[in-house]
């Protein structure tokens, strides 16, 4: 029998990291992040970095690790992510991944490897600079659907981040995101991942990340951004961040502050959507209703285990 992995995803501000800290205590679990931005240095406010206040003594893997300057890869999350569950079932613990970012999560709950990729800096940063102009990032949209319209099917036409993918994937492999993920799913994985998602009124998830995103600003999020840019000369991804880049805009002068507030706000509401879209495609989730209450969910993530 595979040793079973306890999964907490949903949207981003609906719950997941008081939901998972409260069932850690309840089973003698340990945490893993699945939070592409979590990983970072230095990005605490902006990325909702669990404190050590909230942590209640859990102990919590893959945050707060990698340097903004350097590349992180889905492969490396999964190596990682891997070696962490197997030092926390080694303890007798039980091993909970938590978080928002669907690609990490797909490349470990269907065994997804992208270990043959070595990523074009030239090309990549080609692909963001003309995904800044909306109607060259429809075009990017048109080529990655020609190359993969399977895995299109799954990506928003404003998706920067999915749509470049798409495109460095069959750049740097030859081959599509698709097949690359039939042929790792071959393989199976080595553990039984329970998927848990996390669902909650539209509006009422929409008033938390407002707030959430109003809390940011009060705790000096401009403050994190500024010793960022002036501690760090490169930032392949870590400031493509939610909240990071607007934060910038303002700083350049390209936007107002109140319009910066807004915009985070604006597309913090769309990743979330977006965040809620890629969950709902995965038929093996159990949802759990926010409205339910803590203790309600609790009982029926460990009524399924």
């Amino acid at each position: 029998m595979k040793p079973k992995v306890v999964v907490i995803v949903g949207p981003t501000a609906s719950g997941k990291t008081a939901l998972s800290i409260e069932l850690a205590k309840k089973l003698d679990g340990e945490i893993i992040s699945s939070d592409s931005m979590q990983i970072y240095k230095d990005m605490d406010i902006g990325t909702a970095k669990v404190t050590k206040e909230e942590a209640q003594g859990i102990k919590h893997y893959l945050v707060d690790f990698v340097s903004p300057d350097q590349r992180y890869t889905v492969s490396d999350f999964k190596k990682d992510a891997e070696t962490a569950i197997k030092e926390i079932l080694e303890k007798g613990k039980v091993p909970i991944v938590v978080g928002g970012t669907g690609l990490y999560v797909n490349s470990l709950i269907y065994g997804i490897e992208y270990q043959d990729m070595k990523i074009d800096e030239n090309y990549r940063n080609m692909l963001m600079e003309r995904a800044e102009d909306p109607q060259e990032l429809e075009k990017l949209w048109e080529e990655a659907n020609r190359i993969d319209p399977e895995a299109m099917t799954k990506i928003s036409r404003n998706d920067k981040k999915r749509i470049i993918r798409v495109l460095e994937i069959y750049k740097a492999t030859g081959k599509t995101k698709t097949e690359q993920e039939i042929l790792s799913r071959q393989k199976g994985t080595e553990y039984d991942y329970k998927v848990f998602g996390i669902s909650m009124d539209r509006e009422k998830l929409y008033e938390r990340i407002n707030l959430r995103v109003d809390l940011m600003i009060q705790a000096g999020l401009e403050d994190e951004v500024k010793n960022l840019l002036n501690k760090y000369s490169e930032f392949p991804t870590a400031m493509q961040g939610l909240g990071y880049k607007e934060v910038k805009e303002y700083f350049d002068g390209i936007i107002t502050r109140e319009e910066m507030i807004d915009k985070i706000k604006q597309e913090s509401r769309r990743y979330a959507k977006r965040q809620l879209t890629w969950f709902r495609r995965n038929n093996e989730i159990i949802w759990l209703d926010k409205d339910d209450g803590m203790e309600k969910n609790l009982k029926t993530i460990i009524k399924e285990l």
